[in-house]
């Protein structure tokens, strides 16, 4: 996976809206950058569009007004999409799945090997390869998600509430996993979240949503050190000035 520098925007969206074939307009003006190397969270509440915003940036579906603008051509490539359901193969091993990927680029079993050891070694799953989805947890299961996607070593790895099914305690858990991999890949993350407290706790800079249609209302930087950080007065602060501007978001939408 490429590590690319912080002062360069891997997607840039100018004015992007989106309609659909039944009327409904998602997105309506809405200006992002995508910088390398951060770990972007869209906030929002439901229907504001977060998803639709990832599914524009990975290519399954087209903007009807405005630009997005990628810096890089093979998009299939360059982007990883974990989704809120892992999806396996139920039939699969976790080798199988998180192989699949190679497999539809015409990649034999032999020669990804090394690669797919890496995705599962970089998530923690290395030992459990030959294991089916039945007999993992789900935490686990989104690990296989997540090595499936990191196989590819894409540059831009997009999130859609991938840990929102799960139990606090492996919410947390995978939230350590996921800034532990960050750091040891150097990827560039975009993840979606309904949470306060997870976006606060993951982002380098989080991107306030507002509705009806949805746009980005406000973006909030965080440089804090990690360190002890979700007991930190740092982390408190972020949570509610996160929190205020939601609130603003949402009565705006409201208003409209």
């Amino acid at each position: 996976m490429l590590k690319m520098s912080g002062s360069r925007a891997l997607v840039s969206l100018r004015g992007v809206g989106k309609r659909f074939a039944n009327g409904v307009t998602a997105l309506e003006g809405v200006d992002l950058e995508i910088r390398g190397g951060e770990l972007l969270t869209l906030l929002g509440p439901s229907g504001c569009g977060k998803s639709t915003i990832l599914r524009l940036i990975a290519g399954l579906d087209a903007i009807s007004s405005g630009q997005l603008i990628r810096r890089f051509e093979d998009v299939a490539a360059a982007v990883g999409f974990v989704f809120q359901d892992p999806t396996l193969m139920p039939w699969g091993s976790v080798f199988d799945n998180v192989y699949l990927p190679l497999r539809l680029r015409g990649q034999s079993r032999r020669s990804a090997a090394l690669a797919v050891s890496e995705a599962l070694e970089l998530v923690g799953l290395a030992d459990v390869k030959t294991a089916y989805p039945r007999e993992l947890s789900g935490g686990m299961r989104m690990r296989v998600s997540i090595a499936r996607a990191l196989v590819l070593r894409p540059l831009l790895l997009l999130m859609d509430e991938p840990f929102a099914a799960l139990d606090e305690i492996s919410r947390f858990q995978l939230n350590d996993e996921l800034l532990r991999l960050k750091e040891e890949s150097g990827a560039t993350i975009v993840f979606v979240t309904h949470s306060i407290y997870e976006s606060a706790y993951l982002s380098t800079r989080i991107a306030v949503m507002g509705r009806k249609p949805g746009r980005i209302t406000a973006e909030i930087a965080n440089d804090a050190p990690r360190d002890d950080f979700r007991s930190s007065p740092a982390f408190a602060l972020l949570c509610q000035r996160t929190s205020q501007a939601l609130q603003r978001a949402m009565h705006d939408g409201a208003a409209s």
